[in-house]
């Protein structure tokens, strides 16, 4: 072997690591150093590759659990607010009438099912696709959706049918460009505070996060050929809140950019750009502003807002404020809300879900606070699988997740739909991850599945309109 053969090189370089791994880094330098393990680094990236869910490395929101430990607060009580203090449901405690369930299959189509008082469905968004008005929906939700998985489809099917253009809501910034298929992202220069972390309570609306500058920020945003109404769009707004004078400059695509200057305001304000156009970005050294997040929309038809939160349950909906939302909603008004949380609020060993579901019988009637005229729609949890001897199934205790989420939806008197039986019910996850429709963790659809689920519940959506 020659002087700096590479192979030799590869072989040192290999003993080298397999020494330090057998080092005992921690106990030497008292913590600040962690031990090295090759082989079991090498295990943990075998493990993530394959995805196959374990019951021991479960995880369920950190919020979720403290809530269920804190025996001193009552889940069962929903905020009050002078607007809505006359709604027949807000007004009565929250268990007085309980409605009984109902049919989830009607032949071909899993329905949503309705638990509103008078059976009034999706009368808003009905009123709103009917009238020629904006149809704006917005999904609320996990890491089920993140990437627009499930809502751009879903999405181009209502805009196919209602007409509309773009895709709604995006973030001042994301760690994952590209991951997105129906807008191209970028960007720098933002922090983000989410509800989850230590924030401000004031500026957490539905997407339950917001962004500051940390010196010259951007954020740019162009539209993609992916889908039939995300390449451009007619109107793009950025909603924030300056405290201070602050400047801003956008520029659509082919312009030039124009500076805004901003008068300190504690409310929501709203730079709005209205010309069809394939990109808009944004750029600010305003360190004080308070970025709340960009919509690219249609100057009607449906506008869906895909509001994605990894490792969130739901319950932080409830840190919402009301206020700010009405402050948005001259700019941004829903006419559907769908609530799309579970897979972090359940695991293979918990089977009492009642504490989980009484939560969020509080978060529905909070959202119904900050969004009087909206339909609220709750998705049951997806099927998702466990190993069992070896084999994976479908989680034993999906079932009683999804009774609690149903549960919820009959004591809150609002809409629901189960994602599991639309799915194929018992079973299903494995029938869609052999299919190429579910990732092998189980759990997350792919871009394939989402098209398939999104074509089930615009069935639905459909259905409940005639």
């Amino acid at each position: 072997m020659k002087k700096g053969s590479p192979l030799l090189v590869i072989i040192i370089a290999f003993a080298a690591i397999v020494a330090i791994s057998l080092l005992p880094l921690s106990r030497w330098t008292g913590g600040v150093m962690k031990d090295f393990s090759l082989f079991s680094d090498i295990m943990k990236e075998i493990d993530a590759m394959e995805e196959t869910a374990n019951p021991d490395e479960e995880e369920v929101d950190p919020e979720l659990l403290k809530a269920m430990s804190d025996d001193g607060d009552n889940p069962m009580t929903p905020s009050t607010d002078p607007l809505t203090a006359s709604d027949s449901v807000l007004s009565q405690p929250i268990d007085t009438i309980i409605h009984s369930p109902r049919p989830s299959r009607l032949g071909d189509i899993v329905a949503i099912e309705d638990y509103t008082d008078g059976n009034t469905g999706l009368a808003r968004f009905r009123h709103a696709v009917t009238t020629g008005a904006m149809a704006r929906i917005a999904v609320v939700g996990d890491s089920y959706i993140e990437g627009d998985i499930f809502t751009q489809d879903l999405r181009e099917k209502l805009q196919n049918t209602y007409g509309g253009s773009g895709v709604g809501y995006v973030s001042m910034h994301t760690d994952f460009p590209g991951f997105r298929r129906s807008v191209r992202q970028g960007g720098k220069g933002w922090k983000t505070f989410a509800a989850n972390k230590k924030c401000d309570k004031r500026y957490i609306d539905l997407a339950e996060q917001y962004a500051v500058p940390t010196g010259t920020a951007t954020a740019t945003y162009h539209g993609t050929q992916a889908f039939a109404h995300t390449s451009s769009w007619e109107r793009s707004k950025f909603l924030f809140v300056s405290p201070e004078n602050s400047v801003i400059n956008v520029k659509t695509a082919g312009g030039e950019w124009e500076e805004r200057n901003i008068a300190a305001s504690d409310s929501v304000q709203c730079i709005e750009v209205s010309a069809p156009t394939t990109a808009f970005e944004i750029k600010t050294s305003s360190t004080s502003l308070v970025g709340l997040g960009v919509w690219l929309d249609g100057t009607g038809g449906v506008s869906l807002d895909c509001m994605s939160s990894r490792g969130f349950s739901g319950i932080t909906l409830t840190k919402v404020s009301p206020s700010l939302c009405h402050q948005m909603t001259p700019f941004v008004d829903y006419s559907l809300i769908i609530l799309e949380f579970g897979i972090n609020a359940m695991t293979s060993k918990q089977k009492d879900y009642s504490v989980y579901s009484s939560r969020m019988v509080g978060v529905i009637n909070h959202i119904r606070l900050c969004y009087p005229r909206a339909d609220i729609l709750v998705m049951g949890v997806g099927d998702r699988g466990e190993k069992r001897g070896g084999t994976v199934k479908s989680m034993s205790t999906a079932s009683a997740m999804i009774s609690a989420q149903r549960d919820a939806a009959r004591r809150a008197h609002c809409l629901f739909w189960d994602t599991r039986e639309a799915m194929g019910g018992e079973g299903a996850v494995v029938e869609w991850s052999n299919a190429g429709l579910v990732n092998k963790d189980y759990i997350h659809m792919t871009h394939k599945g989402g098209a398939r689920l999104a074509e089930e519940l615009f069935k639905a959506i459909q259905h409940n309109l005639q």
